[in-house]
């Protein structure tokens, strides 16, 4: 068995493949404070929960854009596993030619998704992942990786609202129907609803046109991908575990 690991900056998403398919799959917070015995006691227990072996796991891959977590991960995973994972880093075989000026900037999280991406579509594309940075990937056609935007979170700009201002409360992030809100948290909701579908929107065809790549497909991935989509006129498709995907074909392609 694969394990996968998808280290964010707001979740830590495991992974458990057998071949191809995703049999097992868990979501922990982020904390730079846990040691990497910790982790490996978590692990440990999610496993024994699910009815998993740790001595069944033959291959590791890491990705993370937290250095400090993916250090005590590496150790944690190396002493109760038994074995190094391999990680998402400069020098890694991606199958992708990267034209960023600096290559070593792209963070690991955006070339696995570019990687699973072009592996599902097998042509050009923009992935979008809802992550705490909502970050817009561009593939060509040949599978090079073009560059992309970032963004804040919606979870970053629901906080800065709330700790930033004076009268507004935190809120939960719902859908709507109208963009014109009737009392304050509807207004808010209507306002980072609609205001984060247009930004999606807006990047997209500006990317599109920009490119000059006639048919592109928009992957969108991470925990809003879903409410997003419904609403834009972009999103073709909807990939819950587009980065886990892209873990694996990242291993078969190092082993």
């Amino acid at each position: 068995m694969l394990l996968v690991v998808d280290v964010g900056n707001t979740n830590i998403v495991f992974g458990l493949y057998q071949g191809k398919e995703l049999v097992r799959h868990w979501r922990v917070a982020t904390r730079i404070e846990r040691t990497g015995d910790e982790y490996g006691v978590l692990l440990a227990n999610l496993f024994a929960l699910a009815g998993n072996k740790i001595e069944d796991v033959e291959g590791m891959i890491i990705s993370s854009v937290v250095p400090p977590v993916q250090a005590a991960l590496m150790r944690g995973l190396k002493r109760h596993f038994g074995r190094a994972p391999l990680q998402v880093e400069p020098g890694i075989k991606t199958g992708l030619r990267i034209r960023y000026d600096n290559p070593k900037e792209v963070g690991a999280d955006r070339i696995v998704n570019a990687v699973a991406a072009f592996d599902r579509v097998k042509q050009a594309s923009i992935v979008v992942d809802f992550g705490t940075a909502t970050t817009f990937d561009l593939i060509d056609d040949r599978g090079d990786y073009l560059g992309g935007a970032i963004a804040p979170g919606v979870g970053l700009a629901m906080d800065a609202l709330f700790e930033k201002t004076a009268k507004l409360p935190r809120i939960q992030l719902e859908p709507t129907k109208n963009v014109v809100g009737t009392n304050t948290v509807a207004s808010m909701r209507a306002g980072l609803y609609w205001g984060y579908v247009g930004l999606v929107d807006g990047l997209i065809e500006r990317m599109r046109a920009e490119s000059g790549l006639k048919s592109l497909k928009v992957l969108a991935t991470g925990g809003l991908a879903k409410m997003i989509a419904k609403e834009s006129r972009c999103i073709d498709l909807v990939d819950e575990f587009l980065t886990l995907t892209g873990l694996r074909i990242l291993y078969e392609r190092n082993r």
